[in-house]
């Protein structure tokens, strides 16, 4: 369903809070259909980024360790990424 995000458990060194908020963020966008919430949903879209990068951590963290690393490297550690989400002023997002 989401093919833009990656496999954060068993990166070295372990996923970031902020790579598990940008996974949940693309999450949320991705089964509301809301890229950008408007004033009325905001909250709602924020509540729920934060309750699901809480359940993911905490769900990677009771994992046991991966015997690989996954096959893709999430975007914040690319360093394209990095450089257009400096150009354009934008967080992790």
């Amino acid at each position: 369903m989401c093919r833009n995000i990656t496999t954060l458990r068993g990166l070295q060194p372990p996923a970031s809070e902020e790579e598990i908020e940008a996974a949940a963020r693309q999450y949320v966008r991705k089964v509301t259909g809301v890229q950008q919430p408007s004033e009325a949903n905001a909250a709602a879209f924020e509540d729920a980024i934060r309750a699901i990068a809480a359940t993911t951590a905490e769900l990677i963290a009771q994992l046991p360790p991966r015997k690989q690393r996954p096959p893709t490297v999430p975007p914040l550690r690319r360093p394209e990424v990095r450089a257009r989400l400096a150009r354009t002023g934008k967080a992790a997002s």
